[in-house]
């Protein structure tokens, strides 16, 4: 009996250093799971800070093209894409990302400067180079936003972009009827014609 009083505490000590081991290694995994969810690259914030630009792009020429030719698509879509910012500029904020948006019609990215300068110049011409600017710059926006959730393991980011990227599909069949019903043919300028084809004619899609 005096010898299981002497075993006894080291029993105890024994399975308290099992049981907070088990905890410890619980909770250092849930830590590096939701390090591993929130962690954001630099390349992550470069894509966040492009695709901020990339949708103002879509939305200031949609609004130029529909002040222009007061088309439905423009007018929808215009608004749309400001959604669009709205949920990137949220990610920007979330991770503390310093940012700006300037004046409609101005960029800091040079390229797409010089799309939103051309775009006016060529949607311009007819209410068809309009339908035609719209469809390329959804074909674009797919592309640049698949590379980047290819390219990041943040899983809040892979859902904001998913979720454009459907927007953007959907925008992108409207502008091809708009195309199509002005008795002209889109032809895919970053996609590749079978995945301009796939979404060209899937239904359009709920997107959240």
């Amino acid at each position: 009996m005096k010898d299981l009083k002497n075993i006894f505490p080291v029993i105890i000590v024994f399975f308290s250093l099992v049981f907070f081991t088990a905890c410890n290694k619980e909770d250092t995994n849930e830590t590096l799971n939701q390090n591993n969810t929130e962690f954001l690259s630099e390349e992550d914030k470069k894509a966040l800070l492009f695709m901020l630009e990339e949708e103002k792009l879509a939305r200031d020429t949609y609004t130029y093209l529909n002040n222009l030719w007061s088309i439905n698509q423009f007018k929808n879509i215009k608004n749309s894409e400001q959604t669009h910012m709205d949920a990137v500029e949220k990610l920007l904020i979330k991770y503390n990302i310093d940012y700006t948006i300037l004046p409609v019609g101005q960029f800091d990215n040079k390229e797409l400067q010089d799309f939103y300068n051309q775009f006016k110049i060529d949607g311009s011409v007819s209410k068809e180079n309009a339908f035609q600017i719209g469809a390329t710059i959804e074909d674009l926006d797919i592309v640049d936003l698949q590379e980047f959730i290819a390219a990041t393991s943040n899983t809040t980011l892979i859902d904001v972009f998913e979720n454009l990227v459907c927007g953007s599909r959907n925008h992108l069949r409207s502008f091809v009827k708009g195309v199509t019903n002005s008795g002209s043919v889109y032809t895919p300028q970053f996609l590749t014609q079978e995945e301009y084809n796939s979404i060209i004619t899937s239904s359009q899609e709920q997107c959240n």
